[in-house]
């Protein structure tokens, strides 16, 4: 239907074969609000239902490996959607187990600008504290001194190279 979906790229699989390619590199499939083409991702581990299901994922992946095709997935590890769940909790306050998943500061730590224009913190009423976002305001940068942040992206990555995807 021109949309560009799992299953469209499935039924195209012989296709990409003739063309001599041998991996399908995506960019971000994951749900999102569309603030910045997916790059501001929701949910690491699903599939943004415009463009499927985990289903139509797996089948591809394993038709893809069946035809020597690799699946390359584009994985932003900087910064989530302000509507990720780490984030909705982060911003309740200081003594949750997201507190720390983001920078926070009681005032912006210097007088840094986002690449998408205008300061690179944003006040958050609902903890009293700037976040930092180096692009739109609605992605948050994840807090990577946080050894937590650094496991639960690894459980990322293992969980899509577990489903079969082949790089990143």
């Amino acid at each position: 239907d021109g949309m560009g979906d799992l299953l469209g790229v499935y039924a195209k699989l012989e296709y990409v074969k003739s063309l001599g390619c041998d991996g399908i590199w995506f960019s971000p499939l994951y749900p999102s609000p569309g603030v910045d083409c997916g790059y501001d991702i929701s949910d690491y581990r699903a599939i943004d239902p415009s463009v499927g299901t985990m289903e139509d994922m797996e089948t591809l992946i394993q038709e893809a490996k069946n035809r020597g095709i690799s699946i390359i997935l584009d994985l932003v590890p900087n910064h989530t959607s302000t509507e990720h769940k780490w984030f909705k909790e982060s911003k309740k306050g200081k003594d949750n187990e997201y507190s720390d998943f983001y920078y926070w500061r009681d005032e912006p730590l210097a007088d840094w600008t986002a690449c998408f224009g205008g300061s690179a913190w944003e006040y958050c009423p609902e903890r009293g504290q700037y976040y930092l976002h180096s692009y739109a305001i609605e992605q948050a940068d994840l807090n990577w001194d946080n050894p937590r942040v650094r496991e639960e992206m690894c459980a990322v990555v293992d969980f899509w190279v577990d489903l079969g995807v082949d790089g990143f």
